[in-house]
């Protein structure tokens, strides 16, 4: 889709989000302390991105999660937007920004990474 199509097809925050790897407020996310079980999905194009099982409370300020679905379905990019290091991940399917990964911050996890990841950019499906 072009910029424009996105913009008229995403809302506000996720056209910002998605489109210009923007980041909501900490704190306010839709899926921040949501325990339901099912499938995290982009609200951009639908690709199944992360499952319920490898959520987990981080205390960050958004929803986090210690493995994608499959590895195919994120893309992982080097970001030193902010002056350092980080890693961004992307949506395989459409290329929408869904936040950043972070690596060793000692969470007892299988992975010992926190994808970090805007509520905005997704969509909850428990099937």
């Amino acid at each position: 889709m072009s910029e424009a199509q996105w913009r008229e097809f995403l809302g506000a925050a996720e056209f910002a989000v998605l489109r210009q790897a923007a980041t909501e407020p900490p704190g306010t996310n839709e899926f921040l302390g949501d325990d339901a079980v099912g499938v995290y999905h982009c609200a951009g194009c639908g690709l199944e991105l992360f499952r319920s099982e490898t959520k987990f409370h981080s205390g960050c300020g958004w929803p986090a999660f210690y493995a994608p679905q499959d590895s195919d379905a994120v893309v992982l990019r080097p970001d030193d937007s902010l002056g350092r290091r980080r890693t961004e991940v992307l949506c395989a399917g459409c290329g929408g920004h869904l936040g950043h990964l972070f690596d060793g911050e000692g969470f007892n996890t299988p992975t010992d990474q926190r994808f970090c990841i805007n509520s905005v950019a997704l969509r909850f499906s428990d099937s």
